[in-house]
């Protein structure tokens, strides 16, 4: 089937004219005359055999097949609308949707991206965290950073970073610890994971006949840690996402115990294609996270 050729002009008197559903207001709108808009939808109308609208003494009316056309028409043009909007100093600016649990996006990837706006000054992240619950569909995102094993349905994961977990408190609770045992004395913070602790305390050596501690569960590692900050218990969390507060010694890791419990990955829909901004991205994740023993 041959396509009509449709001049541009006409579609878009078309798509004025079904908003307002008068000529008189889309002519305003394009800065032509109500005569021309007229004219070009009539053009429309013979070249496609149709009448798109039903001509009132107070406007106008769509008729079946002017509701037909509007929406394919009204998304083009919002489609090329967007992508216009992309170009700025003759370089095409590309959107890259990027969700991140919380805890690595606050204590790792900040205070990184200066990097990655300086190296890729045409790419606007949009930056979304999560508490490690992410659906990539639904969000509309390119990439989801999440922690785990790397196993999830439908997705390509890339591993970027290894953060094992320590007991991470307050100076004044630190002095108070002698060795692993000490901690079973005070409250401990963890996540939904019921293991960790139990996890952590083997690695130190420490009986699993101890007496089991009090607890407080979290679902997000920044709510733990401030929690620990004030006071609250001891958190166990990776040291590498708050690096800044035990510089600073407003936190301490009483002991170099540490025990994995799964890696940060970088992961997409196994259907989406990487775009450029896609690729550059995972290139500047993959080398900066190098430099953290990633």
């Amino acid at each position: 089937m041959v396509r009509p050729h449709l001049p541009l002009n006409a579609l878009r008197a078309f798509e004025a004219s079904a908003r307002h559903l008068s000529f008189t207001n889309a002519a305003i709108e394009l800065r032509v005359t109500q005569a021309a808009v007229s004219h070009q939808v009539k053009g429309l109308e013979s070249r496609l055999n149709v009448t798109l609208f039903n001509r009132l003494p107070r406007g106008l009316m769509l008729t079946r097949e002017g509701e037909t056309l509007l929406p394919s028409l009204r998304d083009a043009f919002d489609r090329i609308a967007s992508t216009l909007e992309h170009f700025e100093s003759g370089h095409y600016r590309e959107v890259l949707r990027v969700g991140a649990v919380g805890t690595l996006a606050v204590g790792w990837l900040l205070p990184r991206l200066r990097d990655f706006q300086e190296q890729h000054p045409f790419i606007d992240l949009r930056l979304s965290t999560n508490n490690n619950r992410v659906d990539i569909a639904a969000e509309g995102l390119d990439y989801a950073i999440r922690f785990g094993t790397g196993a999830w349905h439908g997705v390509d994961a890339l591993r970027i970073l290894e953060a094992p977990l320590s007991a991470l408190c307050i100076p004044e609770i630190a002095e108070q610890l002698s060795t692993p045992a000490d901690l079973a004395q005070h409250t401990l913070l963890r996540s939904y994971r019921s293991d960790e602790w139990q996890q952590w305390f083997a690695a130190a050596g420490v009986s699993t006949r101890m007496p089991v501690p009090r607890d407080i569960v979290f679902d997000s590692s920044i709510a733990m840690m401030e929690a620990a900050m004030q006071g609250a218990g001891i958190a166990l969390a990776p040291p590498l996402m708050f690096a800044r507060h035990l510089r600073a010694e407003t936190i301490r890791q009483p002991f170099n115990v540490t025990v994995t419990m799964g890696s940060y990955w970088l992961t997409r829909l196994q259907s989406r294609t990487e775009s450029p901004a896609m690729a550059a991205f995972r290139n500047w994740l993959v080398e900066a996270a190098s430099t953290d023993g990633g």
